[in-house]
């Protein structure tokens, strides 16, 4: 949790591992195999540290930072493919949105 924000999930190029927050086990798995797809490809194709959190209304985030000495990270391409991200998956993050505020935020 940051500034009120929960991780979803996430995916560090660093230490080639993936995270998921067992907060959201309910999700289907299909839902849960997408994610994590999404993540440790995105963290494939530009480095760094990949996240999906929620803030405190509901609403998803996608986050991406890289070590500061990290000369390979590409954090232009970043920021593009975030926007592409958030564009082809428009429906999934609507969805997570739903799910959070029916069945996490009370």
């Amino acid at each position: 949790m940051d500034n009120g924000n929960i991780v979803l999930c996430g995916a560090n190029a660093y230490e080639q591992k993936y995270y998921f927050n067992q907060d959201f086990k309910k999700l289907p798995k299909s839902v849960q195999d997408e994610l994590h797809i999404m993540c440790v490809l995105f963290t494939e194709e530009v480095g760094g540290i990949f996240t999906i959190a929620f803030d405190p209304d509901g609403n998803v985030l996608l986050n991406t930072e890289s070590a500061e000495d990290d000369i390979y990270y590409d954090e232009i391409g970043s920021g593009l493919l975030i926007n592409e991200v958030r564009r082809k998956r428009v429906e999934l993050f609507e969805a997570l949105e739903m799910f959070y505020r029916t069945f996490v935020k009370k």
